[in-house]
C-alpha cells in the first residue's frame, strides 16, 4: 500500500493569504474524463468487437479477469496515455479505470487473495499474457494460455469500420489509403533490419485507413518493399466492404511506393480504381518539357509559384503490362522546377487533371497524420519485446485504442471545435480532468453487485 501524506504542505504566502496543499479530500483521479471513453465503449462495443478474437484456455473456476476485462484495461490505458505495462502496477489500484473496464468490484475489496485486496485490476504480469502467449498455447501450457488470433483481429478492424460507418448511411464511394512507415527499434528484436531510406534499424509496418478509421496495422520487417503484402490485404478487405455495400465505388490511394504492376493489375481486374504517385524519371520529364517551360515563364512574370497540368497516356518499357493515364504537375518554385506525377485508373470525363491531383491525391497527406497519431500519442511504436508476434499485438492494441477516439470525435464531438482535434488534444482537454471518487453502498444487493457512484468535478486538477 502507498503511504499517503495527510499533513498539508505550506508554501510561501501570497500577499496576506496562506498557500497550502492538502491531501485529505479522498480518492482523487486525474482521468475523470475517461468516463467519455466508457460511454463510447458501452454504446458502440468497440473493444468487445476484438475480445472474441482471443481463445482463453485457462480454467474458468480459477480466473479473476476475463479476456475482455484484460483487453479493456490494456486498451483503455493506452487511450488515456499510459504507454507501458509497467504503468499498470500503479493503475491496478485505480477504481475509475476499474469502472471503465466493467469490473463489478471496483474497489478490489472482494478479491479472494488477501495480497490483492484493494487492487481491483490486473497487474503487469497478468496483462502481459495477452501479448506474450504463443500461437500454439493450449490448456496444458503452464502460464500463458490466452491465444490471440491476429488474422481475426485484422478482420475485426474492417468489420468494426463497416458497422460504425453504416450509422452514417450507405456510402457511395470509399477511399482506402495505404502507407508504410518506419518503427525504429533499439534492441535485438526478431525482424530487425537496417533501412537505407530511414537510416536506422526499424520495422516497416503497413497501414490502411478509410475515412479516418483504421483497417490495417500489419507489422513487417524492414527488408521488404514498401508495398509488400498490399495485394493480399486488398484481396481480404475489398470483398468484406462489397459484401456490406455491393454498389460502393472503391478507390485505393498511395504514394509512389505503391505504384506497382501487381497492385494496379489487381485493381483493374477487380474493378477497383486507384490513384498512386509515380516516381519521376528523365523520360517523364521530357514528355512535360513544354509545360515545365511554361510554368517557369509564369513564375518569372509573377514570382509566385506556378503550376501547369498535363494529362497523357504512359507505359513503361518493361514493368507495366499496359498504358495508363498519368497526370503531371509541372510546377516552378523559388527553388526551381518541381515536377510531380500521378498514375490513375479514373477517366478524364470523371475527374479532370487538376482536381484529381490537388483535391484527390494530395488529400492522401491526411493518412500520414493518422499514422503519426497512433505512433506518437497511442504508442504504436512501443515494439520492444523480442518476438514479432508480441510486437504485432502491441501495434494492434494501439490500433484498437484509435477507434475509441475516432468514435468520440465523429459521434460525440461533431459540430464542436474538437471534432477534428488530434488524440493528444482530446486527451489533454477532455480526459485529463481531476475528479473525486466516492464508492457508496457496501451492502449486498440481489446480484451481489456494488452500487457505485462516481463524482467528477469539471475543473482541471
Amino acid at each position: 500500500m502507498s503511504e499517503c501524506n495527510t499533513q498539508p504542505l505550506l508554501f510561501q504566502p501570497h500577499e496576506r493569504r496562506d498557500v497550502a496543499a492538502d491531501f485529505d479530500d479522498g480518492t482523487i483521479t486525474s482521468d475523470a474524463g475517461g468516463l467519455l471513453l466508457r460511454e463510447v465503449e458501452l454504446r458502440f462495443g468497440i473493444i468487445r468487437q476484438f475480445a472474441g478474437c482471443f481463445t482463453d484456455h485457462r480454467d474458468e473456476q480459477l480466473i479473476e479477469f476475463s479476456p475482455l476485462e484484460l483487453l479493456l484495461q490494456r486498451v483503455m490505458g493506452l487511450a488515456l496515455g499510459y504507454e507501458d505495462l509497467n504503468d499498470h502496477e500503479q493503475l491496478r489500484h485505480d477504481s475509475l479505470l476499474a469502472l471503465l473496464c466493467g469490473r463489478k468490484d471496483i474497489t478490489g475489496s472482494n478479491r479472494p487473495d488477501l495480497r490483492d485486496r484493494d487492487m481491483p485490476l490486473a497487474g503487469k504480469s497478468t496483462l502481459n499474457r495477452l501479448e506474450l502467449t504463443p500461437a500454439g498455447a493450449g490448456e496444458k501450457s503452464r502460464y500463458k494460455k490466452i491465444v490471440a488470433h491476429i488474422g481475426q483481429l485484422h478482420n475485426a478492424l474492417v468489420d468494426l469500420f463497416i458497422r460504425l460507418r453504416a450509422k452514417q448511411g450507405v456510402p457511395e464511394e470509399l477511399i482506402l489509403d495505404f502507407d508504410a512507415t518506419d518503427d525504429p527499434i533499439h534492441g535485438d528484436q526478431l525482424g530487425k533490419f537496417f533501412h537505407g531510406y530511414y537510416k536506422n534499424y526499424c520495422y516497416l509496418p503497413l497501414y490502411a485507413f478509410c475515412d479516418g478509421w483504421p483497417l490495417l496495422a500489419l507489422l513487417r520487417p524492414s527488408d521488404l518493399d514498401a508495398s509488400e503484402g498490399t495485394v493480399e490485404q486488398l484481396a481480404r478487405i475489398v470483398p468484406r466492404l462489397r459484401q456490406a455495400w455491393p454498389q460502393v465505388r472503391i478507390i485505393v490511394r498511395g504514394d509512389s511506393g505503391f505504384c506497382r504492376e501487381s497492385i494496379m493489375a489487381w485493381c483493374e481486374a477487380h474493378h477497383v480504381d486507384y490513384v498512386f504517385g509515380l516516381a519521376k524519371n528523365r523520360r517523364l520529364q521530357r514528355i512535360i518539357g513544354r509545360e515545365l517551360q511554361t510554368a517557369q515563364q509564369l513564375f518569372e512574370q509573377t514570382f509566385d509559384s506556378a503550376r501547369v497540368f498535363k494529362d497523357f497516356e504512359y507505359r513503361t518499357h518493361q514493368s507495366w503490362s499496359r498504358s495508363r493515364r498519368v497526370i503531371s504537375k509541372a510546377e516552378h518554385l523559388v527553388k526551381g522546377s518541381n515536377p510531380r506525377f500521378v498514375v490513375t485508373s479514373l477517366c478524364p470525363e470523371r475527374i479532370p487533371a487538376r482536381v484529381l491531383y490537388e483535391d484527390l491525391y494530395c488529400a492522401r497527406g491526411e493518412m500520414e497524420n493518422r499514422i503519426k497519431e497512433q505512433q506518437l500519442f497511442l504508442f504504436a511504436d512501443r515494439t520492444s519485446t523480442h518476438a514479432m508476434r508480441s510486437n504485432q499485438l502491441r501495434v494492434l492494441f494501439s490500433t484498437m485504442a484509435y477507434p475509441l477516439h475516432q468514435a468520440l470525435r465523429q459521434f460525440g464531438l461533431q459540430g464542436t471545435s474538437l471534432a477534428r482535434a488530434q488524440v493528444h488534444t482530446i486527451r489533454n482537454t477532455l480526459l485529463k480532468i481531476g475528479g473525486r471518487i466516492r464508492v457508496s453502498g457496501a451492502a449486498w444487493c440481489s446480484r451481489s453487485h456494488w452500487r457505485t457512484l462516481t463524482e467528477t468535478c469539471s475543473s482541471r486538477s
